[in-house]
């Protein structure tokens, strides 16, 4: 990879069949995901499978790449949650490249997606949850704007034990991020 913008001119686009090689390899690639994100090998198809339906962005969700100056280094998604009958919330996620993390490129990535979703869909509430071991993300998710909430103790399973997870969220009434 060549040298990387910095985090202001960052930009998010809609992902191309062409990326769908990096989407593979930041989900399934140990090497790629980075300790907080390796959960085995499953669904190789998975994102193929997205990009014939709908191009990787629907109604419920969907993945924008992070693209830094002319350098793909990571992608965002979101997801549609429940709430009872009738209230739903965005749910984001995070995956960048390992020579593009601890650039900053986390916190404005997620800035922007944050900024796309209050923009672009009525949601009140954004929400991201990390490892609760995850101290960059959770520094990243703060410096987006996002507040901390409180942890859920062993709510995910991760390399044969389970982990707490720390929830952040950022409403349409807080402060824009």
């Amino acid at each position: 990879m060549g040298d990387m913008a910095d985090s202001s001119s960052l930009e998010l686009r809609p992902a191309a069949e062409t990326d769908l090689p990096m989407l593979e390899k930041l989900t399934t690639d140990p090497a790629a995901t980075g300790e907080f994100a390796s959960y085995g090998y499953h669904d190789p198809q998975r994102w193929r499978r997205g990009w014939a339906e709908n191009e990787l962005i629907g109604p419920d969700g969907g993945v924008l790449a992070v693209v830094a100056g002319t350098e793909r280094v990571g992608f965002v998604n979101w997801r549609r949650q429940r709430v009872g009958p009738v209230a739903t919330f965005w749910e984001i996620g995070i995956a960048l490249l390992p020579e593009a993390r601890g650039r900053g490129y986390g916190t404005q990535a997620q800035r922007l997606l944050a900024r796309y979703l209050l923009a672009h869909t009525p949601a009140h509430r954004i929400q991201a949850t990390t490892e609760a071991g995850n101290l960059a993300e959770q520094r990243s998710l703060e410096k987006a704007g996002f507040s901390r909430e409180g942890v859920s103790r062993g709510i995910g399973w991760r390399d044969g034990t389970w982990r707490d997870a720390v929830t952040y969220s950022l409403l349409r009434t807080d402060p824009a991020p």
